[in-house]
């Protein structure tokens, strides 16, 4: 069993039992695991992070109409994202991030209308379709 099954296999055990799941009490009920794509060694990139001088303060909207802040401190540069998902990288060491597009997933609010999610913004969107991560969840 690789990292990532268990991985999975956590984060569907909280969506199921865990307080704070993004899922109502109905949907929990019902609930039987996230669909994913199968684990793709190809789609983890170590990249190194190239900082700005000085992080700029981004504003964006949400799925529930408010705004919520945050910072571009630095970009990399690959060629596949997974659109429609979000991405976390991981710092591995100083100035170096890990891209795993294996842990692409939904944001809370494709759960249900209770959570508010960031639309990130255009430059962090590309138009290619990627299989990896999460799939789209349908309740």
């Amino acid at each position: 069993m690789s990292e990532l099954t268990d991985f999975r296999r956590a984060k569907d055990n909280y969506f199921k039992t865990g307080p704070g799941s993004p899922l109502t009490l109905e949907q929990q009920q019902a609930f039987t695991g996230l669909s994913y794509f199968p684990e793709n060694p190809a789609l983890r990139f170590d990249l190194p992070l190239e900082p700005y001088a000085h992080p700029e303060k981004v504003t964006m909207q949400t799925s529930t109409g408010s705004t919520q802040d945050y910072y571009k401190v630095g970009q990399i540069h690959f060629q596949t994202y997974g659109a429609g998902r979000y991405l976390e990288p991981e710092e591995i060491h100083a100035g170096e991030l890990r891209v795993d597009l294996n842990l692409s997933y939904n944001p809370y609010c494709a759960y249900n209308d209770r959570w508010s999610c960031p639309f990130p913004p255009p430059e962090n969107r590309v138009k290619v379709r990627i299989e990896a991560g999460e799939k789209s969840f349908h309740s």
